[in-house]
């Protein structure tokens, strides 16, 4: 999906909060820059040579992204700080940077601030090139951290396969359900397993397959974060117990009409909604970042994914599901020891 970071500041911000992918551009850019209190940081001036504009195009950009900027590493600095690094500048360069006696405050950038103005200067063909090469190195970074592909990144998280095992057991109760309760062919699985997608996340299990490319011998659930396997089989299982209540106080089996209006007003009911939106906030935000995938029905619900996130998915913490697997087994097999 083509990206164009000068306009997004989602697209940026994840990028910027992404560690890992910062880490690696910065050893792939090799720009020179100042260290100064454990960081790497450029002044104005610097900033402005490298994407060959002048320094008031710079401070144009500071003025019109203030907020932007300084949550990502640009600082005024003044007083006792601004001496420092007065000192820091002559140590390392001496008379190369000349920053002036005379002056009492100073803007600087450290290597996150200066990828950030890299992803909103359009006047530059440096700015422009650096901007592919951070857009490459990102979906490199994550590729790599994923073990290759982000299909099943969902999988990483240390959360997953409680809440797949859990999503399996509450699965067969409405499939039962549905079995027992409901008088119709083998369609009703399918066409109210969409009903549940279509309510938690507005799309059906043929739209979803088709954002994210997943092949045939792919299966859907398999790629659910674990919030959104809690949250569908906290719907089957309670519309199984829905189902199940009908069909007793009706004595037959239910028709198609009298499912579906148990199901409209069963999703209607109020206590669902902050849950729903929790889970089109993560889908929607995680796959855009992680999978490269836009579900458009959600684009209301994308936001920045947060810097915890990348740690949790793709950071030392994240593993393969064999890895996951293993480790249960290891410890299923403890508990028997000890009965």
């Amino acid at each position: 999906m083509a990206k164009d970071l000068t306009v997004s500041e989602v697209e940026r911000q994840n990028i910027l909060n992404n560690r890992f992918a910062v880490d690696e551009i910065q050893k792939a850019a090799e720009i020179e820059t100042i260290d100064f209190k454990g960081k790497r940081v450029l002044l104005k001036e610097q900033v402005a040579e490298f994407f060959e504009v002048n320094t008031r195009t710079i401070e144009r950009y500071i003025e019109s992204n203030n907020t932007e900027l300084s949550k990502n590493g640009y600082e005024v600095v003044k007083g006792k700080t601004l001496q420092e690094l007065k000192l820091a500048i002559k140590d390392q360069f001496g008379a190369d940077i000349n920053v002036g006696t005379k002056t009492t405050v100073l803007g600087i950038f450290d290597f996150r601030a200066f990828l950030n103005i890299a992803m909103l200067i359009t006047e530059s063909e440096r700015a422009r090139l650096l901007r592919q090469t951070i857009l490459d190195i990102v979906i490199d970074t994550i590729n790599k951290r994923s073990g290759g592909g982000t299909r099943y990144v969902n999988q990483r998280d240390e959360d997953f396969i409680i809440s797949y095992f859990h999503e399996e057991n509450y699965r067969k109760e409405f499939t039962d359900s549905l079995k027992n309760c409901v008088a119709m062919g083998n369609f009703k699985y399918p066409l109210y397993t969409d009903k549940i997608y279509v309510s938690v996340f507005k799309e059906n299990a043929q739209e979803y397959r088709k954002i994210l490319k997943l092949q045939e011998k792919d299966h859907v659930r398999d790629t659910f974060y674990s919030e959104i396997l809690d949250l569908i089989a906290s719907y089957e299982y309670g519309f199984a117990k829905v189902l199940e209540s009908a069909f007793k106080k009706q004595g037959r089996m239910l028709k198609i009409h009298e499912v579906d209006a148990l199901f409209a007003e069963f999703e209607a009911q109020p206590h669902w909604k902050p849950f729903v939106e929790s889970a089109r906030y993560k889908m929607a935000s995680r796959d855009l970042a992680f999978r490269d995938a836009l579900h458009k029905q959600l684009t209301e619900y994308i936001t920045p994914v947060q810097a915890a996130e990348f740690e949790r998915f793709i950071g030392e913490k994240s593993k393969e599901l064999g890895e996951r697997l293993q480790e249960a087994k290891e410890v299923f097999k403890r508990l028997k020891e000890r009965e």
